[in-house]
């Protein structure tokens, strides 16, 4: 939920049940110039997820994102996940390489004249090995070859620590900070609560 209120010098208090977040919103005007060409990687490719995927999605979702608090989506239900995937405004795509699916792209484009990657990234496995610039340069390909005059997407602190330095690379500038407060997704069920022990659940009093 956007709060346009700016925070005040000083600590704020997140109430018990709850995680929060910075989150660096991260944009670009024009496509990026054309990167030197790297060896390919077989068999990528991107699948457009049909309605009737949710479940492929929201497993794909959960093995990408359960070891970066990504929780929004599981929490939805399937027909919910079915109607953005049916969605004419939205393209989501698993990416995968020999006939596994190995990474997630979403991109929203129900604002007019924009393209927000709404979803990025790779299973453990498919990292270090330069798929998510393969996958990243596919992605702004698909964005850019939409009549959109911005892209644009955003990360956090509970991302990868690398998320903000691809992201530039891939010719991203950062543009605005927020902190997002949500309700905290272990309390709910949706992922292990004994995951992130750096970030201890708060129940209160």
């Amino acid at each position: 939920m956007s709060n346009d209120a700016p925070l005040r010098d000083g600590y704020s208090d997140v109430p018990a049940g709850k995680i929060a977040a910075v989150v660096t919103y991260l944009e670009m005007r024009a496509p990026p110039a054309p990167r030197a060409p790297r060896p390919e990687t077989a068999d990528l490719a991107l699948e457009r997820f049909g309605p009737g995927e949710a479940a492929r999605y929201k497993r794909i979702y959960r093995a990408i994102g359960e070891r970066w608090f990504w929780f929004s989506r599981l929490g939805a239900s399937d027909e919910e996940v079915s109607a953005v995937l049916a969605d004419p405004g939205v393209m989501a795509f698993a990416a995968t390489q020999g006939g596994r699916d190995i990474g997630l792209v979403e991109i929203d484009l129900r604002q007019e004249g924009e393209a927000e990657i709404v979803y990025f990234g790779l299973v453990d496995a498919a990292t270090g090995q330069g798929l998510g610039r393969r996958l990243m340069d596919r992605t702004l390909e698909l964005a850019w070859g939409q009549a959109v005059r911005r892209v644009w997407l955003h990360t956090c602190t509970l991302d990868h620590p690398g998320a903000i330095a691809f992201y530039r690379r891939s010719g991203f500038a950062p543009y605005r900070l927020a902190v997002e407060v949500a309700d905290d997704p272990r309390i709910a069920g949706l992922l292990d609560p004994d995951s992130f022990p750096d970030i201890p659940i708060t129940r209160g009093a």
